[in-house]
């Protein structure tokens, strides 16, 4: 772990990271594949494949890749049946909540940085009704290029007026840790995420690994959190 680094803010990805979205993901990808007479894919399998958004869902479905005859069809397809039911079973991962809480009462403002289009981060953030709304909201179509480019993380900087020296980026994907490396951010992988079907992340290149969400306050020289070790996915005991 490296030396704790104080931060005036801290970048989320969405997908894997900040909330759980692989379930209602999963769903629209099995709703599709019923509609085309083919057998479901386990939410196990699909999990993995999340965070590359509708391309990694018709791929572990489908076996389509982009530039494929009916891929554009399909994603159009996928993108419908998901947007209609983009908010049934996803929620925040265990201790996100109590994080940002936690953030904003050290003075520290948070934000959503995603290559999720705008018209499904939007409704989707709305509909999740967080406690405390982010101070930004990036999207994969926000800026000219989306991650692994740095162009959204500085774009985020801009909207909250801060240093992206001075920030750190949280994701779940290697192309997470590339953006905020290039953006000269210090960038935490989160284990917990999806992590996608390539390199592992101690391979990513970042400064810290996390466990849970609340390992966040470790890395930014504040207070940790009392994590309970047997508790399912990182739930904590944060008393």
């Amino acid at each position: 772990m490296p030396e704790p680094t104080p931060a005036s803010a801290v970048l989320f990805d969405l997908d894997g990271t900040f909330a759980d979205t692989a379930p209602d993901m999963a769903a629209a990808l099995n709703r599709l594949l019923a509609r085309y007479d083919r057998p479901p894919v386990p939410l196990e399998q699909a999990r993995c494949h999340v965070s590359s958004g509708s391309r990694g869902m018709l791929a572990v479905g489908f076996g389509l890749v982009p530039g494929d005859p009916d891929y554009e069809r399909l994603r159009g397809e996928y993108l419908d049946l998901y947007a209609a039911n983009i908010h049934c079973e996803t929620c925040l991962f265990p201790g996100i909540a109590e994080l940002v809480e936690a953030l904003e009462a050290r003075g520290i403002c948070w934000g959503i940085v995603t290559n999720k289009p705008g018209w499904l981060t939007d409704p989707l953030l709305e509909a999740m009704a967080l406690p405390i709304p982010p101070a930004c909201v990036v999207s994969g179509d926000t800026a000219a290029r989306a991650k692994p480019h740095p162009d959204p993380l500085f774009h985020a900087c801009g909207m909250i007026e801060r240093d992206p020296r001075a920030c750190w980026y949280v994701g779940d994907d290697h192309r997470d840790i590339l953006a905020g490396r290039a953006a000269g951010m210090r960038t935490l992988a989160a284990l917990y995420g999806y992590l996608g079907v390539e390199l592992h992340p101690r391979d990513w290149g970042a400064d810290g690994l996390l466990g849970h969400p609340l390992e966040v306050l470790r890395f930014l020289a504040l207070d940790p959190p009392r994590i309970d070790p047997t508790a399912a996915r990182g739930t904590v005991d944060a008393r």
